[in-house]
């Protein structure tokens, strides 16, 4: 058995240790509260962007635009993954990673419907995870993001891959990302954004839209507002990632803090019965000895 001296040493560390989680924890739920609060005002621009490519989508029908119409052949792929920078966030990282690396086995191995897939990394948590696979082309990578940054990436990301979409060097594009369900749930989800195929020919006019009438052009304003559109889709998901990491973050501090106590809690009560026998077996000498003499 520990001696009392050791069990009581680990008492004070476990205790350091639940101050730490304790407080990452409401450090957590504060930048949960401010990048939530972010997500969800910039909703409402991005919905309406959105019923506004519907609504041209709707009166156009079919359309040549080069973003909304697929390569002939489909060769290579990007696929964007987001991820935090930092960890203690539970299975935020973990979770997404292994979604892409099945997505990429299915789609390179399986059934070889691309001949490369080229990952754009968002965050030292994909960084690290790909530079141990030598078989994965990496392309550009970007870390110590800051919600400042967000608007920038997005609009580079979009001129970047609208260029090399139309030029024929990549021929689909997907985006890896945590979808910021609630605090409890961040779903991973890889969903494709060049070509816009779910966009062509299924879209509904919205019914707050019917009465407009779009100048100088339909096909004009849909050569315009595909680009917004996907800055604005990028951007929004830049922020639900964020909101989705704080969560994370604060629900394993939570846990951990949680786990701590029991630890401490167990602790205690071997210390409590340590020192009990102890006392017990000093009482018992004592005894002995008095009735020796």
């Amino acid at each position: 058995m520990p001696s009392l001296k050791a069990i009581k040493t680990r008492i004070a560390s476990v205790k350091n240790t639940q101050k730490i989680t304790r407080a990452m924890k409401l450090v957590a739920a504060a930048k949960m509260k401010r990048a939530v609060d972010a997500a969800v005002q910039s909703r409402p621009y991005s919905e309406e962007v959105t019923a506004v490519l519907s609504s041209l989508m709707a009166r156009i029908g079919d359309n040549e635009h080069p973003l909304l119409k697929p390569h002939d052949e489909v060769k290579n792929a990007v696929v964007i993954v987001l991820t935090s920078d930092r960890g203690l966030c539970g299975g935020f990282n973990s979770q997404l990673l292994r979604k892409v690396d099945g997505w990429l086995f299915d789609n390179l191995n399986i059934d070889s419907r691309f001949e490369s897939a080229e990952v754009v990394i968002y965050g030292k948590k994909a960084r690290d995870h790909y530079i141990r696979k030598t078989d994965i082309n990496v392309g550009q990578t970007h870390v110590d993001l800051h919600p400042s940054q967000f608007s920038d990436l997005s609009a580079k990301l979009i001129s970047d891959l609208t260029e090399r979409f139309v030029g024929g060097e990549v021929d689909e594009v997907y985006l890896a990302y945590n979808r910021f369900v609630s605090t409890l749930n961040q779903e991973p989800t890889v969903e494709q954004i060049f070509p816009l195929t779910s966009l062509a020919g299924d879209a509904e006019e919205p019914e707050h839209l019917t009465e407009f009438v779009y100048e100088p052009s339909q096909t004009q304003i849909l050569s315009d507002i595909l680009p917004l559109f996907l800055r604005t889709r990028i951007y929004q998901v830049f922020l639900e990632s964020e909101a989705g990491e704080h969560a994370a973050r604060m629900m394993a501090m939570d846990g951990a803090t949680n786990n701590a106590k029991k630890v401490i809690d167990k602790l205690t009560l071997q210390y409590n019965r340590a020192r009990q026998a102890a006392i017990t077996k000093e009482l018992i000498e004592i005894v002995s000895g008095a009735e020796a003499l």
